[in-house]
């Protein structure tokens, strides 16, 4: 299973927000949202950053709560690993895995076009495992 297939599976809409918004900003929309990471982008649809709670956490505990009126810029993790379409499920589990992060933005002729968590690939490689096993089964009920 690829990527791909899981965007066209969940969608495509990736929750992004610009450099200059505020720390506070940006945990409003995460809150709002209910999810554990902003892309952050420019005008263009690049990625320039992505800011996750584990960095909110960091940066609140490392600093106060004061920090929430500094740029997203000032917080965000700008060397942001990305995958395309064309990863297989074990590829990006294997990047998240080793860069130990939960989020990867999905990039296609750089431009931003997806995002995957690692609830997304977890819930696609057990389906795969389950799916194996039925055939299996189906194939010794056969046999």
């Amino acid at each position: 299973m690829t990527v791909k297939a899981i965007l066209d599976a969940k969608g495509r809409e990736v929750v992004t927000v610009s450099a200059d918004k505020t720390l506070g900003e940006a945990v409003s929309l995460l809150a709002a949202r209910g999810i554990g990471a902003v892309v952050v982008t420019t005008d263009n649809g690049r990625i320039r950053g992505i800011l996750s709670e584990r960095d909110v956490v960091r940066v609140i505990g490392n600093e106060g709560p004061g920090v929430l009126e500094k740029p997203v810029s000032a917080i965000m993790t700008a060397r942001v690993r990305v995958c395309q379409e064309s990863h297989t499920v074990n590829e990006v589990m294997q990047i998240m895995t080793e860069g130990r992060f939960r989020h990867l933005p999905v990039e296609e002729q750089g431009r931003l076009v997806g995002i995957v968590s690692i609830g997304d690939v977890v819930k696609r490689r057990i389906e795969e495992a389950e799916r194996e096993a039925e055939e299996i089964r189906s194939y010794i009920a056969t046999a």
